[in-house]
């Protein structure tokens, strides 16, 4: 018999829509939990990434429902950015009337899966009532300093003629025509997350429920670095170059230094020199390659001699300057000093190179010494300063302080802290993201638009080529403004906002999604926040969660909040692998999500995808997995069937009279199942809070088989009634619809949301025990404790490992084993 799926889910999703089951409202008598998977770009069609990361996030939210909490767990879109400004491109449509048809199918999907979404908090970041809020943030923050205007470098298509993100530039080119791209200089707008970063770093102390993979790759992204920044002068010129390294203690094996090919001084020094043209030729061929292959470990690294020297202020050697395509300027200073036996990226360099390689640091734990001829890696470990002058014979990480001291004292470094963060650039030359509210005027200067005329709203007539810049800009009633302050005719700013903008603060307005004061409700994000569990994709561990605490400082500098972290959890869950790659168009193996509810049901596909793997790793997809969970669900169906209808009023035979009443004083069976209730009690909800979902489901297995094993005999017992009703509802978060329906037929009105979580009692847990005499040769000499339901192999392995049979058995071979269920046992020998 086949559980009717189709029809139940259909009929469970439109009576928690009709009744409002999920709608969340502040009660301040009621404990919150708020829970809050990141929310999608409406591509249109949900994947099995998606379906993953919100099941996870209903499994737990559902789950705090029934331990009583108010829980907020609200759905919204990510709807601003490229792909939508590319489809409107490529298929002559409005990106706003593409973007509302993908909503419009992505809800239709998420609501399939009877995910407990309160859907009057929908939010769509595209809407003018949201981005209203993106500007008047945007000003707050102009107001305080933080965001400010200033020549950065873009990615540059010069046959598209506009700016490309960095996830747009493949291979060093175009993604949509493939022409090579260029680095280009605009004036872009920032904002100065870098004003935040020692509270960014030091606050990642406070988030103990965050993964620490998450921590350090934050950590490692702010990146503070204590060091020296040390005073390299031109040769024949009065100039000089700092470098900053963190490794003072070799800087007497520097053996040349390297520039970024954007370093400021390069075009200066190399003007007249026969290198010129070689070094300007290599510094037009770096500008056209994409930063993130430039620092890529895995490519060979680049690099021409200037012609240039320098002194190393340590010991006054004259080296040469080269640049380099793995020196960025976003770095440091711009600027490295070589040391190749003691940094391998260096090594490597010297090697292709030819230049010259000093050893100042040799191994204190090994026998040998190192020989700069000899090398075959460079040597990045600890040991003892040689060939450093004064400081030879000391431990390097003695070396480093004492050598930093010296270099201040006399005047040729300076110890200082670096920080690998930078200010962040938010301008974007497109059309479909938040204008940004600047408006130009040649007598007043940059004026940022009164808030009593926010939002700025998108022109709905903007021409889509994708060529020649922000389709903003050939909008003239909107560019063409009157200056807010003289009146004359100025113009207006016709970037748009990154979408990371958008995401940074959505949290928060899910907290108040009609507010129409300010972006939040102080009062209803008092209750609501902090988010108590956030779900989301490790790929997004820098940037958006990054982005999301430096806006919640701000806003708490603002007064708005009283709290310093939005997320207090965080899970990232892995991807979802097909044939043991990730799923994509590109390799054909796609797993639809809609055609596998078609099949097996919504339920099932939930089933399989928390039982398949923990959240955290990656999931392989397997056609065989999920029919094995379509069959478990059949299991409970019938189980639940057969005792429903048990219970109802019926005539007994004498033989099912006489089971009845015999097992009705069977205390056994009945401890038994009553200590396998509460166990599975015990682990699915242990299991849950640490988000252990594929073995709490393991656990429910586990009851249905025992229900199953005593199901003959045991059906009429009060105990085996609850179990089944425990069952369905520790299966509840995991298959809310078939539950709901079993629920209902046991005779219960409300959802099963509203029913109490199962709580276990310590009592039941324990096993049962029972005393066996020992016997050697008919005399009694020894007691054990054992299990009730221990087999006889067991038995006879416990029995035999008791140090007080030792002397009565021997080594003598024992010619029987004579067992008295439950009471006794005698060894003959």
């Amino acid at each position: 018999m086949v559980y009717p799926f189709k029809k139940i889910e259909e009929k469970w999703q439109k009576y928690w829509w009709e009744h409002k089951v999920f709608s969340a409202k502040p009660e301040s008598s009621q404990k919150k939990y708020y829970v809050l998977e990141m929310f999608p770009y409406p591509s249109g069609k949900i994947h099995m990434g998606h379906v993953r990361n919100y099941t996870i996030g209903d499994a737990y939210s559902r789950y705090k429902w029934m331990q009583g909490f108010n829980v907020l767990h609200p759905m919204g879109f990510d709807a601003f950015g490229q792909p939508a400004e590319n489809a409107a491109i490529k298929n002559k449509i409005k990106p706003d009337i593409w973007t509302d048809k993908c909503i419009e199918w992505m809800k239709t999907e998420l609501e399939k899966m009877g995910f407990s979404y309160d859907w009057e908090r929908e939010i769509s970041t595209c809407e003018s009532n949201y981005y209203k809020w993106n500007q008047w943030i945007f000003l707050k923050m102009f107001e305080a300093g933080l965001a400010y205007k200033k020549e950065a470098q873009v990615n540059w298509c010069p046959a598209c003629e506009t700016t490309l993100a960095n996830e747009e530039v493949v291979d060093g080119e175009c993604w949509r025509c493939y022409t090579q791209v260029e680095q280009k200089d605009l004036e872009q707008w920032f904002l100065k997350i870098t004003a935040y970063k020692e509270r960014l770093l030091e606050d990642l102390t406070q988030l103990k429920d965050w993964p620490e993979r998450v921590i350090a790759m934050q950590s490692n992204w702010i990146g503070k670095s204590e060091g020296v920044e040390i005073y390299f002068r031109l040769k024949d010129r009065d100039k000089i170059i700092p470098v900053f390294t963190t490794r003072v203690d070799t800087i007497f094996g520097a053996t040349y230094i390297v520039l970024a090919p954007e370093y400021p001084l390069v075009r200066e020094i190399v003007q007249g020199k026969p290198q010129e043209k070689e070094v300007l030729k290599f510094m037009h061929k770096v500008a056209k390659e994409s930063k993130t292959i430039r620092s890529s470990q895995d490519v060979k690294k680049e690099g021409v001699f200037t012609g240039c020297y320098c002194i190393n202020p340590v010991n006054n050697e004259t080296i040469p300057i080269w640049i380099a395509d793995y020196v960025l300027m976003e770095y440091g200073t711009g600027a490295i000093m070589a040391v190749p036996t003691h940094d391998q990226r260096d090594f490597l360099f010297a090697k292709e190179h030819k230049l010259p390689m000093r050893i100042v640091i040799q191994p204190s734990a090994v026998s040998y010494q190192l020989s700069a001829e000899s090398m075959t890696e460079a040597y990045e470990g600890d040991g003892t300063q040689v060939n450093s002058a004064q400081f030879d014979g000391l431990p390097n990480q003695e070396a480093k302080i004492r050598i930093a001291e010296w270099m201040e004292k006399v005047g040729i470094g300076k110890i200082q802290t670096h920080w690998r963060l930078r200010d962040w650039l938010i301008s974007r030359q497109r059309y479909w993201g938040t204008p940004i509210p600047i408006i130009y005027c040649q007598k007043c200067g940059t004026i940022p638009v009164p808030y009593e005329d926010l939002p700025v709203e998108l022109p709905k007539d903007a021409p889509f080529t994708g060529k020649g810049g922000s389709p903003l800009s050939k909008v003239s009633e909107f560019v063409n403004v009157p200056c807010p302050e003289c009146k004359s005719l100025s113009r207006r700013e016709t970037d748009t906002m990154a979408t990371f903008f958008d995401s940074s603060w959505y949290f928060l307005r899910f907290c108040s999604p009609q507010f129409a004061k300010e972006p939040f409700d102080r009062q209803e994000t008092k209750y609501w926040m902090p988010v108590d569990q956030y779900v989301g994709g490790i790929e997004h561990a820098i940037l958006h969660l990054l982005y999301s605490r430096f806006f919640t400082k701000f806003f708490k500098d603002l007064g708005m909040l009283d709290f310093n972290e939005p997320f207090q959890k965080l899970l990232t869950q892995g991807m979802v692998l097909k044939d043991g790659e990730v799923m994509s168009k590109s390799r054909g193996n796609i797993v639809d999500p809609d055609s596998t509810i078609k099949k097996y049901g919504a339920d099932t596909l939930r089933l399989y995808i928390l039982f398949a793997a923990p959240p955290e790793v990656e999931m392989e997809w397997s056609e065989r997995g999920i029919e094995g969970a379509f069959r478990f669900l059949n299991r409970v169906w019938r189980l639940v069937e057969d005792s429903i209808e048990n219970e109802k009023e019926r005539k007994l035979s004498e033989q099912e009279k006489r089971i009845k009443t015999t097992m009705e004083k069977d205390e056994s069976t009945r401890n038994k199942i009553k200590r396998k209730i509460h166990l599975s009690i015990k682990e699915v909800t242990d299991d849950i809070e640490s988000f252990k979902f594929n073995t709490a489901i393991a656990s429910l297995m586990e009851l249905v088989n025992e229900l199953y094993r005593v199901k003959d005999t045991a059906i009429w017992l009060d105990e085996y009634e609850e179990g089944t009703k425990v069952l369905i509802v520790l299966l509840s978060p995991f298959a809310p619809h078939v539950c709901e329906e079993m629920w209902q037929r046991w005779g219960n009105k409300e959802s099963i949301i509203h029913s109490k979580w199962p709580k276990y009692e310590e009592r039941f847990l324990q096993e049962e025990l029972i005393t066996m005499v020992i016997q050697v040769n008919g005399k009694l000499r020894s007691k054990v404790q054992v299990p009730a339901d221990i087999t006889e192999d067991k038995l006879k392995e416990y029995v035999l490992a008791d140090e007080k049979l030792k002397p009565w058995i021997k080594n003598q071979p024992i010619k029987n084993f004579i067992i008295v269920p439950k009471k006794l046992i005698n060894i003959v020998v």
